[in-house]
């Protein structure tokens, strides 16, 4: 499966959702985002929200510091 991810063209397994591919990513259960295609998606939505072959994906990961 052929993703967008923060710009760059990136080959995937074939991922039914967000949550699958947050695991695939090994994002942390709290402290990030994902944006598909223009538009935040709540971590609750995750689950339910489909990834198409193309779709454009932005990841934010907070960083604390001091």
């Amino acid at each position: 499966m052929q993703l967008i991810l923060n710009g760059e063209p990136r080959e995937a397994p074939t991922l039914a959702t967000l949550a699958e591919l947050a695991s695939w990513l090994e994002l942390p259960a709290f402290g990030s985002a994902i944006e598909l295609n223009g538009e935040v998606v709540r971590r609750a939505h995750h689950g339910a929200t489909p990834l198409r072959e193309g779709d454009r994906l932005e990841i934010v990961r907070l960083v604390g510091g001091g």
